[in-house]
């Protein structure tokens, strides 16, 4: 086995997942409908904050450049991580650095995590609807109020109290209209390279790594390998143990963490599947049109398909028909994770 794909289904109610006219859709041309949905690098943000709390270390830093033109204006320039995997943000979450000028090597690591897009499990089972929001502040005597005019200069109160005259309008309460929100089921897959995921090439024609910083990692116990990219570092055993279980921990417990405030869902976990085969996992959550009303799908939790480990969360019997779940589910799931990502070999790869 040398990957493993993990679908999760979560449930969000009333909650927007990124804002972009109040929240990001794509349009489903069979059912005609607009379908939210969470970004896979939103994802992956999520997951990798999650990681990094886990096994409690501070991401790596980002160095911006910025360049100054003939006319004394701030031009942006290239972003660069810091190529170096023993931070574990960017030992999962790859990296890119291609320098201005072509000068220096281009080096660049593709992430051992592949992340999908959380969106509907059906398009008939989640979507957006409209409300109005305002921003009221009425009953406060203390409010400061400024109008300006077209000049730009501020009416004294005298001056606002006449224009005020014959217009029913408060200065102390905005209207905020058609604010987007998102509801439903929703699922995301991941798929673990597992050649990847401790192990960084040292291949010099395609480099990863700068040759200084290859050299830090062998001195800090990193092993000599190879796989069927090529020569290879490994992580030491000790790190990957540490690691693993953040990891684990990060692939069942990931949120989404750039919910509103006024709009907070749980996005609580239903089911979890993970498997080492892409077809049969997607098999194992999915939904079915209904027999009598094409205008509806059933979700549906297969807790019998054979290579496919499906847990289930208590919650989850509240909108699928389900006969396994337990209360300890997601650690359950964890326990499953953290073992198969154990087990692989990365120091004998081929």
């Amino acid at each position: 086995m040398t990957m493993i794909y993990i679908r999760t289904l979560k449930r969000a109610e009333h909650t927007v997942f990124c804002v972009s006219d109040g929240q990001k859709y794509y349009y489903d041309t069979q059912f005609n409908r607009r379908i939210p949905y969470s970004s896979g690098q939103q994802i992956k943000r999520s997951l990798i904050d999650s990681l990094c709390a886990e096994i409690k270390q501070t991401p790596s830093p980002t160095t911006f450049l910025f360049d100054v033109t003939k006319q004394k204006e701030l031009k942006e320039g290239e972003v660069y991580g810091t190529c170096d995997p023993t931070y574990a943000d960017q030992l999962f979450g790859g990296w890119m650095k291609a320098a201005k000028g072509g000068k220096d090597r281009t080096l660049k690591r593709r992430s051992p995590l592949s992340i999908s897009a959380m969106r509907a499990l059906h398009p008939l089972l989640a979507g957006t609807y409209a409300e109005n929001a305002s921003f009221d502040r009425s009953e406060r005597p203390n409010n400061l109020v400024i109008v300006r005019d077209e000049k730009g200069n501020e009416l004294n109160d005298n001056e606002i109290v006449a224009f005020l005259e014959d217009k029913d309008r408060s200065l102390s309460r905005k209207w905020i209209p058609d604010n987007k929100r998102a509801t439903g089921l929703f699922v995301s897959d991941i798929a673990i390279d597992l050649r990847r995921l401790f192990s960084v090439s040292v291949n010099s024609f395609e480099p990863e790594m700068s040759d200084s910083t290859i050299e830090k990692l062998r001195s800090e116990g990193w092993i000599e390998s190879e796989n069927v990219f090529g020569k290879c570092l490994v992580a030491p055993k000790s790190l990957r143990e540490k690691w693993i279980k953040g990891l684990a921990k990060a692939l069942i417990d990931w949120k989404i963490t750039s919910n509103q405030a006024r709009t907070f869902s749980l996005m609580d976990t239903l089911a979890i599947s993970i498997s080492d085969n892409a077809n049969l996992i997607a098999g194992s959550i999915r939904a079915k049109l209904s027999e009598e009303d094409s205008d509806k799908a059933n979700p549906i939790i297969d807790e019998s398909l054979k290579g496919v480990n499906t847990f289930i969360t208590l919650q989850a019997g509240g909108f699928i028909q389900t006969k396994g779940e337990t209360y300890d589910a997601l650690e359950k799931a964890e326990t499953h994770l953290i073992q198969l990502l154990s087990d692989f070999d990365y120091e004998n790869q081929v």
